[in-house]
């Protein structure tokens, strides 16, 4: 998949093509079935699909200070929208400027003189330009003057974590927010996922007889709730089974918020310096402060007994 960074990295050669644009954040189900469907209709016509999005997320210009969470970081989106058959990415960053075009500025700017739109495929929901006046209507009108079709993708409903709401990626913050990473995960068609650096803590794990990874998580990542979970360490290229603690640990006295994961029945794991990814499976319990430390000692060991329990019923 190729991927470019603002209308400059275009070949000049670019010919006609698929187009779908959003954040899409989280590439969840909704996004999946938005962009299968770009995806089929370029292969229909014989031309490449592109998806394009921004950096930073819009609200971060249009709002200062209102960046939400962050589901997926750029690179993890790419990856799985070239897994749905993206051919490419453009990443478009959002600046004032751009944040003051008018929608029919941004159609014949990046659609038409750029990417040469056959078809543009999006939700029903769909709105862009300055102060988001641009919508389907309007996206269709201008199609009609400059040769390109607009093809619009109903929402799905999502299930019972859902409570039958659209799918979307501010749900899926919300879900994550409240440490329903299950809900969240049926929402996105996958688990959760926090990415990072493995820094060293204070090293009590190590201690007590289960070494954690400290990851350093990406600029606003959607962390969850603080508590326990089971769920999977990606690192060097596997997937280990995992107990994983997000909270300040409070038997301790701690006041930083961290996400730590241990490696269930690894033994010498030596991760500092790497680029992790932590997937968030099933929520065990809530953060917790013990009468001793004996009492914080069998409660880990139960941890890790669910945890492990419950990635292998995955």
């Amino acid at each position: 998949m190729q991927r470019w960074r603002g209308l400059e990295d275009i070949p000049e050669d670019w010919g006609r093509s698929v187009v779908t644009i959003g954040s899409y954040d989280g590439v969840h189900r909704g996004h999946q079935l938005i962009i299968r469907h770009a995806v089929d209709r370029a292969r229909e016509l014989g031309v490449p699909a592109v998806v394009v999005t921004f950096d930073p997320h819009p609200s971060e210009v249009v709002r200062p200070g209102s960046h939400p969470p962050l589901l997926a970081p750029h690179h993890r989106r790419a990856e799985l929208m070239a897994e749905l058959g993206v051919d490419a990415l453009l990443i478009l960053p959002f600046t004032t400027e751009f944040s003051k075009l008018s929608p029919a500025d941004f159609v014949v700017k990046v659609l038409v003189d750029k990417l040469h739109a056959k078809a543009v495929v999006e939700g029903p929901n769909f709105r862009f330009g300055h102060k988001a006046a641009g919508n389907v209507e309007f996206l269709t009108e201008q199609g009609k003057v400059y040769d390109f079709d607009v093809e619009v993708v109903d929402l799905v409903l999502c299930g019972e974590a859902g409570g039958g709401q659209p799918f979307s990626s501010t749900l899926t913050r919300r879900l994550v927010a409240e440490g329903d990473v299950a809900g969240a995960g049926e929402i996105l068609g996958r688990p959760h996922r926090v990415e990072g650096i493995v820094v060293r803590g204070a090293q009590r794990g190590r201690e007590l007889g289960f070494p954690t990874a400290n990851v350093e998580t990406l600029p606003h990542t959607a962390i969850p709730a603080d508590g326990v979970y089971a769920g999977w360490l990606h690192a060097n290229g596997e997937a280990m089974p995992a107990a994983i603690s997000v909270g300040t640990n409070p038997q301790f006295d701690g006041t930083e918020r961290t996400v730590e994961a241990y490696a269930i029945d690894r033994v010498g794991l030596d991760l500092y310096g790497l680029h992790v990814a932590v997937d968030f499976l099933a929520f065990v319990r809530g953060q917790a402060k013990f009468e001793s430390l004996d009492g914080l000692l069998e409660q880990m060991a139960e941890d890790v007994k669910r945890c492990k329990e419950l990635v292998a019923a995955r």
